[in-house]
């Protein structure tokens, strides 16, 4: 009885380690459709069409960003009569209104101040504002939502448009660029991954038929769209943008990514900043997890939402955390009953991960050039120099406890690589601790100096496995549902 209960322990154990491969594979998965892009994209169907647009710009003490991208906006490929900017502003308590004022001055009948006297309540419920001015005439046949930061490229516009040639198209998401002048170690972290989560990631989606996200700051609509799912946007959720998205496809419209619509955003340029944006955007999806739990894995005619593979993609990275925490438990436990199977089931996942990782990260640095050039560093160092550690260990077998000690005249004893070994077992779990202390270490005076290299040595990857970590604790624990405004100082290239 008692083998029989240890050889189900073990069983379960090599299970918690093998969990572990699914976001590994999930990942070879996304970017083995990728290249099917060029054989499945909408351009096909797309053709030169310039609907009257009106651009809707949510705005909270803005006055730093706005002029920027206001004047952006005045200078599009488009014909200057089919466009009309609203600044929907949420009782704001800087220079916003002054700032809007001016240059609805130099463009008269182009920029629309509009003003909420009383704000706060989120951005959903001041967009919602805009779109019941835009939907009051009928001048309006497509709709722009947009962030004050993001400035637009002249062409991006009539690039998203051009889709909605097809009248089955319902929106279409631009490609949002991370953007500043000079970026901080964090703002070049997001520069690769936007290339990840957008250049690649969207590009898969497009193939595989169903998007998870339209970009926040770059999305347009057709008028038909925003009135079937309507008039308004979903205020019950903190993912306002990815709840417009499922409502969409899930009534028979499609939603479609466009790589070369190209705008440019200004990013958070701490962890402290990252993990405010990424802790809003981590609830959002677990609350639209759940909210459309009966679709997952339900595949139906009308949408893609339901297919096996785009679930499998969701959840992949969805429970990112809870799978790295799996490995950690699985691999020490089987270091305590089974050794030779623990590093045995230690070496068939490494091996997969370090497959995956320099097939994502090359062809990741492909896919965006002017990003490579920023972010080639961060590319390599985003899971952290402590993964990079465990990679190498696996590559090279005995290189930290025997090699390299060796090459300095030492000898570890079995405690040593005792602990040594348990160390590389449990870094996936101790990397999201220590991602939580970097966010605990920016409040101390001269932490965000330290963090800058820390970053490096605990990883980009763990950082967001923390978030989404904190996310699922916030949303288990009924924590206040605040919308947390990122701060913008104006910094992108425009």
């Amino acid at each position: 009885m008692v083998d029989i209960l240890r050889d189900v322990l073990v069983a379960l154990l090599v299970a918690c380690v093998a969990t572990a491969l699914i976001p590994v594979v999930g990942g070879i998965v996304l970017y083995g459709i990728v290249p099917f892009h060029a054989l499945r994209s909408h351009l096909r169907r797309a053709a030169p069409h310039l609907p009257r647009v009106v651009v809707l710009i949510p705005a909270w003490n803005e006055a730093p960003v706005l002029t920027a991208s206001l004047e952006r906006l005045m200078a599009l490929e488009y014909p200057p009569d089919r466009v009309r900017i609203f600044v929907i502003d949420d009782a704001s308590t800087d220079d916003t209104p002054a700032v809007v004022g001016a240059v609805a001055e130099r463009f008269p009948g182009r920029v629309f101040h509009l003003r909420r006297e009383h704000g706060g309540q989120g951005k959903a419920h001041t967009l919602n504002h805009g779109i019941r001015q835009a939907l009051a005439d009928d001048w309006m046949q497509a709709l722009l939502i947009m962030d004050a930061d993001v400035v637009y490229r002249p062409d991006s516009l009539r690039r998203m448009t051009r889709h909605l040639a097809d009248p089955r198209v319902g929106a279409v998401s631009a490609y949002i660029r991370e953007g500043s002048r000079r970026p901080s170690a964090v703002t070049r972290f997001i520069g690769y991954e936007y290339v990840t989560g957008q250049a690649a990631a969207r590009r898969a989606e497009n193939v595989v038929g169903a998007m998870d996200c339209l970009a926040g700051g770059a999305q347009l609509h057709s008028r038909a769209n925003i009135e079937a799912i309507g008039g308004q946007v979903d205020t019950s959720t903190l993912a306002e943008d990815t709840m417009t998205t499922f409502m969409t496809q899930l009534d028979g419209r499609l939603v479609v990514f466009d790589p070369s619509a190209v705008v440019l955003a200004e990013e958070p340029d701490s962890v402290t900043g990252l993990w405010k944006q990424r802790l809003r955007w981590g609830r959002g999806n677990v609350q639209i997890s759940s909210r459309f739990r009966r679709m997952w894995f339900r595949p139906t005619r009308q949408h893609r939402l339901g297919s096996f593979l785009f679930g499998f993609m969701w959840f992949a990275i969805y429970l990112l955390p809870f799978f790295m925490t799996a490995a950690s438990v699985g691999l020490i436990g089987l270091f305590l009953m089974d050794e030779l199977l623990a590093t045995q089931m230690f070496q068939v996942l490494w091996w997969a991960a370090i497959t995956a990782y320099v097939f994502i990260t090359a062809t990741t640095l492909m896919l965006d050039r002017e990003t490579a050039r920023r972010s080639w560093l961060e590319a390599l160092m985003f899971p952290g120099l402590g993964f990079l550690v465990i990679m190498a260990a696996v590559f090279v077998p005995g290189l930290w406890d025997e090699r390299i000690p060796a090459a300095l005249d030492l000898e570890l004893g079995p405690v040593a690589v005792t602990a040594w070994t348990l160390l590389l077992y449990a870094w996936p779990v101790l990397s999201m601790v220590c991602a939580w202390f970097l966010k605990q270490l920016e409040r101390v005076p001269g932490g965000r100096r330290a963090v800058r290299f820390l970053i490096y040595l605990v990883g980009y990857g763990p950082v967001l496995c923390a978030v989404s970590a904190d996310a699922y604790l916030k949303e288990w624990q009924g924590a206040a549902q605040v919308w947390d405004k990122t701060e913008k100082k104006g910094t992108v290239a425009a």
